[in-house]
């Protein structure tokens, strides 16, 4: 899926450790043929190919579990996450690129592809509509926790119950090692940022905890740091610097909402977090020249 992914387990056998292991990637591979919006032939890919639909879609488990939380999450953060955003993601991407905004008229017509009436899902059948031209899914804020999540299902088929699986940030985790607590996992510090405390480290069992921001994927164009994290409302890049971290139950939720958070800010994204059962972030950001931080209620308290 484009990053480096680390699975530690804890096992009896070193075969049965192994074996583990070996189906958790064959996991991952599976569902980036499904979900990833970067390999031309995934199911993802051929559905945004077939905009606008002439008749509804049907689709697998997978990329059917995944499109309808991700319609959950647009509908609770207003829009702030969206799964139909794809066009503004490729043009944001080139211009990442280039150094440049996009230019005025494709910036239109990439605006017109996106929003919610792009895509109606009918439960019944479990089928997929697309209703406008030129649209295209992007599954980049949820598919990397859902992969998470579906790996971890399968080291637990696999009698595993001690493991972390960490995909370059994006960390579940479930019953803590032997003799310990839990499991230790350091807390993202904010990049350029000026003056901030030592963030310190969480103590998880049976969780997931996602960051999101621009500490390893931004782009200043005319003196502005923007971040690959994607605005549905204006089409840009989120201003920088910002991270936000977000403790959940599963990693499909913790991934979708440190975007919507991202996007939202720290007020009204934090606002949600305590509206969700079981989660839990920290917003931090740079303001007037210093590092600002808010905790959302339920946010644990951090060892050094």
């Amino acid at each position: 899926m484009g990053v480096p992914w680390t699975i530690t387990l804890y096992s009896g056998k070193l075969e049965t450790g192994k074996a583990a292991i070996n189906a958790a990637f064959a996991e991952v591979a599976r569902l980036e043929k499904i979900l990833s919006d970067y390999v031309p032939d995934s199911e993802l890919c051929r559905l945004s190919a077939a905009a606008p639909t002439a008749l509804p879609v049907p689709v697998s488990d997978d990329l059917w579990r995944v499109l309808a939380r991700s319609l959950e999450i647009r509908d609770i953060s207003g829009g702030a996450f969206d799964p139909t955003i794809g066009p503004l993601t490729t043009l944001w991407r080139q211009s990442r690129r280039s150094g440049h905004l996009p230019h005025a008229e494709k910036f239109a017509a990439a605006q017109a592809a996106v929003g919610a009436d792009a895509i109606l899902l009918h439960p019944n059948q479990k089928t997929v509509s697309l209703t406008r031209n030129h649209m295209r899914l992007d599954l980049g804020g949820i598919g990397m926790g859902y992969a998470i999540d579906r790996a971890m299902d399968v080291l637990w088929q696999h009698k595993i119950s001690a493991a972390m699986i960490d995909a370059s940030g994006d960390i579940a985790v479930s019953n803590p090692p032997p003799d310990t607590a839990g499991w230790n996992i350091s807390v993202a510090p904010l990049s350029h940022a000026p003056g901030q405390r030592e963030p310190g480290k969480l103590v998880l069992t049976n969780a997931a905890v996602t960051t999101s921001g621009d500490a390893f994927q931004s782009v200043e164009i005319d003196g502005i740091r923007y971040s690959h994290i994607v605005d549905p409302k204006t089409g840009l890049g989120v201003l920088g610097p910002a991270a936000v971290t977000v403790i959940a139950a599963d990693c499909t939720t913790a991934d979708a909402l440190a975007t919507a958070v991202s996007v939202l800010g720290p007020e009204r994204g934090l606002s949600i977090v305590a509206a969700t059962q079981g989660c839990a972030a920290r917003f931090v950001w740079v303001q007037d020249g210093k590092t600002r931080e808010s905790l959302s209620a339920r946010w644990p308290s951090v060892s050094k």
